[in-house]
């Protein structure tokens, strides 16, 4: 069974559409999905309870809440702590991704090839965002390629599919969206090896409540230094 992990925070446009295209994706597996509120403050919160006490995705959907915001990472790893599947992958809220796509992921792990997929994002004209956002997202993934001496086309794409196990032992701390390059980085310094699938993106413009800014650039250089420095064995 795969385990879908969906973090929220202040997405009422489109959590219900996301939900609702997650639950009817075919998967080649069983799956289960764990959304996580993260302090939502817009009235999401009160559409995703709505969701599970009726109509299509009730008894489908398991909902945990944070009181206050915590960020990405922290809804993750609460996620993470509910899967009972054997495979689990996070997939995001905010319709940039296609949930279809999850199911591409999945036969490198199901065939024992690899215990993690990365789904990787083709940049054009119309899913970019902006010419700086796609700099930033291969100068992080150019510094964690050197850094840890691999050879990645994406660290920080939401399709991320992991061993549930290898997944749990993994030793993160980020709470924010630094738990990207967070979980690459401990997966290389395990000695797991990555694959890499293409996959859909279309990415939301600022004004459309893209939530990732330079600043979180920096942090995700951050901590991949801490990790490259660090005991990747101790949390």
């Amino acid at each position: 069974m795969l385990s879908i992990l969906m973090p929220v925070f202040n997405e009422r446009e489109r959590v219900e559409r996301a939900i609702a295209e997650v639950l009817d994706t075919q998967l080649p597996t069983e799956f289960e999905l764990i959304v996580v509120d993260d302090g939502s403050t817009d009235g999401t919160r009160e559409i995703l309870r709505g969701l599970v006490s009726d109509g299509h995705a009730s008894g489908r959907v398991q909902l945990f809440e944070h009181p206050e915001n915590r960020g990405k990472g922290a809804a993750i790893q609460t996620a993470l702590a509910e899967a009972r599947g054997e495979f689990a992958a996070i997939f995001d809220a905010d319709l940039e991704y296609d949930p279809t796509d999850l199911g591409l992921l999945m036969p490198p792990l199901l065939d024992g090839r690899t215990n993690a997929c990365f789904g990787v994002r083709a940049f054009d004209g119309y899913t970019s965002h902006s010419f700086l956002f796609v700099l930033g997202n291969k100068g992080v993934t150019f510094a964690c390629n050197v850094l840890f001496n691999v050879y990645l086309h994406d660290i920080m794409t939401c399709h991320k599919m992991i061993r549930t196990d290898v997944f749990r032992s993994l030793p993160l701390r980020s709470p924010g969206f630094a738990i990207e390059p967070e979980i690459t980085a401990r997966l290389v310094q395990r000695g797991e090896r990555i694959f890499e699938v293409p996959v859909h993106y279309r990415a939301r413009a600022t004004d459309e409540g893209k939530k990732l800014t330079a600043v979180d650039g920096f942090r995700v250089v951050g901590t991949l230094l801490r990790c490259r420095f660090s005991d990747p064995s101790r949390r």
